[in-house]
């Protein structure tokens, strides 16, 4: 899974341009400059917008943090800094030192220091035990259900012809595609029947559901019923493309009907079970189950995905899944 931050640089000066080029040229620095903001320059050449729309650019982008490279204005600087606080972003500036060298150690990128202006504070901790419990919980259980895995799989392979596995490109962390892992559930040419059902979808805004689906097979409708169809996610999970807990992983087609408000349940790694899924399952409304995945990522900790993933088991064995 890729670490590389994303980066917006604002003025295209030469401190600006400069930064760019040495972020380009030294990759393991772990940042991906998206572009220039810029009032004055015209769009192109990097250039793809102006300060005033750094919040949409940002957003549209998952930037993590924004580079003042002067000249630096101060009303300017203030609104800049202001609108990354509230996308919750990293901002450093390069100062005009005046040829002078600082007197504390900071950032360098390509010999230009950088002052820190705004830093969010992550809970390290807190994430690299998330990690710990999803590689852990995902192997074992991967290792403990290897037989009834298999047997799953014989029993797809009988009710319907087509492949024992279906994997579909899903939206991960910033919007990153990552081929998602479950059982096949339906008859093997179910995405060319999806458009043709899309006038029945019974949940509201860019998601698709169906009450009584005909393209679901009988074995799937066992597997769905005991949500027994996502257990090839545990690979996923694995592969750090998932987490067991976070919001889940919509296919391309409804993430490209996504408003930009709705962007920031991408801003963390997508989950086999989540929030929405233990308290809201059946609610059709879209933005009803935006709200509970913005309230998770606000609210987040390892004690809540412990209990997340208590409420699922308890779902689980009462198969209440559709």
């Amino acid at each position: 899974m890729s670490s590389m931050r994303n980066v917006l640089i604002v003025g295209t000066g030469e401190l600006g341009r400069r930064i760019a080029d040495h972020l380009e040229k030294h990759p393991e620095m772990g940042r991906s400059v998206c572009g220039f903001l810029d009032d004055w320059e015209a769009l192109g050449n990097g250039v793809i917008g102006r300060i005033s729309e750094l919040a949409e650019l940002a957003r549209t982008g998952f930037v993590d943090e924004v580079i003042l490279a002067g000249p630096h204005d101060r009303e300017k600087t203030l609104r800049v800094l202001r609108a990354a606080q509230q996308l919750r972003l990293d901002v450093k500036m390069a100062p005009d030192l005046f040829g002078c060298e600082p007197t504390r150690e900071t950032e360098r990128i390509g010999g230009i220091p950088l002052i820190s202006l705004h830093e969010e504070r992550l809970p390290v901790a807190g994430l690299l035990l998330k990690r710990a419990l999803d590689v852990v919980g995902a192997g074992a259980a991967l290792i403990l259900m290897a037989p009834a895995l298999a047997l799953l799989a014989i029993l797809i392979g009988l009710d319907s012809p087509g492949p024992v596995l279906y994997a579909a490109l899903r939206a991960g962390r910033k919007g990153r595609p990552f081929r998602c892992y479950k059982f096949r559930t339906m008859v093997r040419d179910a995405d060319a029947l999806k458009e043709g059902l899309r006038e029945r979808n019974q949940r509201q805004g860019p998601f698709f559901k169906i009450t009584d689906d005909p393209r679901i097979t009988r074995v799937g409708r066992l597997l769905r019923r005991y949500s027994l169809d996502e257990l090839p996610q545990l690979w996923n999970v694995l592969k750090g493309e998932m987490s067991l807990v976070g919001p889940r992983p919509h296919p391309l087609d409804d993430f490209s009907a996504y408003a930009i408000e709705h962007l920031p349940r991408l801003d963390v790694v997508p989950g086999i079970t989540g929030l929405w899924q233990v308290s809201a399952r059946r609610d059709p409304s879209f933005q009803a189950g935006m709200n509970l995945d913005i309230e998770y990522i606000h609210r987040w900790s390892l004690g809540m995905d412990l209990r997340i993933l208590l409420k699922t088991a308890g779902a689980v064995l009462r198969g209440s899944g559709d």
